[in-house]
């Protein structure tokens, strides 16, 4: 498989707009995705943060089955804050604003104990396609932000007040280069990294190879699949879509974007990639 690295020319004009900003924030809000919580880490943004509040929020909570459950409670016992929720529903705002509260609440009291109303400011960051825009606006209880369903969508700084704190939106920034190719092949199922950059081919080959091990059943509840090497599993999304060429041949093409679009927009079930290994080893 093609070596996956993506980190253009904005994301580095991104990473010093946030160093320059860090000082004007009481705290930091990580958005990662549920599915995905390990790969979606971006460590570069964890050290931008250096001694401030930190919030994990697990957005996407209704693309992910239970272990994503698991793997918040791990991320917790490292001493993190965190919280998941689905940045869609008005439920989650509840979530979203105890999660923040909780992280000031010492300075809060401290402000109300000198007399002080302090409006509490938080940095909003993580890598592209997580759902930062999407979760500001549900605090801001209107559409204030941009979003999109594709990497990059974000690309200059917005302030947005809300009850009680201000949000600074800031664009998705990935790490200068990927350590672990296994991550990063996940973000790139779940629509992180811009599709133009990458080899189709492998991103799908992998995809069906991970849900053959981990969700079996998926597959063959959706294209009738029982079993076989990735690219055998392809054909057979083929052959079940109709997706054929002159001649009888298959047309991976359609078939490869069938798959990866049927993971991003939840037709294969709820879904979590990362595992306890995956999670321990990045370092929240």
């Amino acid at each position: 498989m093609k070596t996956i690295q993506w980190f253009p020319g904005h994301m580095t004009k991104a990473m010093r707009m946030m160093e320059q900003h860090l000082s004007l924030v009481d705290g930091v809000i990580f958005v990662l995705d549920a599915r995905c919580p390990a790969a979606s880490f971006n460590a570069k943004l964890k050290k931008l943060a250096g001694n401030k509040p930190v919030l994990y929020v697990l957005n996407k909570g209704d693309l992910a089955d239970e272990r994503a459950d698991f793997l918040l409670k791990l991320i917790r016992e490292s001493g993190a804050a965190a919280v998941k929720i689905n940045a869609v529903n008005a439920a989650s705002r509840r979530d979203i604003t105890g999660a923040i509260e909780r992280l000031v609440a010492e300075k809060r009291q401290r402000a109300l104990e000198r007399g002080q109303t302090k409006i509490f400011r938080f940095m909003v960051a993580g890598v592209p396609n997580t759902g930062k825009s999407t979760l500001i606006n549900l605090l801001a209880g209107s559409k204030r932000a941009e979003t999109g369903d594709k990497a990059g969508v974000t690309r200059g700084k917005q302030w947005i007040r809300c009850d009680g704190f201000e949000l600074l939106d800031t664009p998705g920034t990935m790490p200068p280069a990927f350590e672990n190719q296994k991550l990063a092949v996940r973000l790139a199922y779940v629509g992180s990294i811009n599709d133009d950059i990458l080899d189709l081919d492998d991103i799908a080959l992998a995809l069906l190879g991970e849900l053959q091990e981990k969700y079996p059943q998926r597959l063959f509840e959706r294209y009738a699949i029982e079993g076989g090497t990735p690219l055998e599993m392809l054909e057979k999304v083929c052959a079940k879509r109709g997706f054929m060429l002159r001649g009888g041949e298959y047309d991976y093409e359609r078939g490869e974007r069938a798959v990866i679009d049927d993971l991003r927009k939840g037709r294969l079930g709820r879904v979590t990639f990362d595992c306890a290994e995956d999670v321990k080893g990045v370092g929240f």
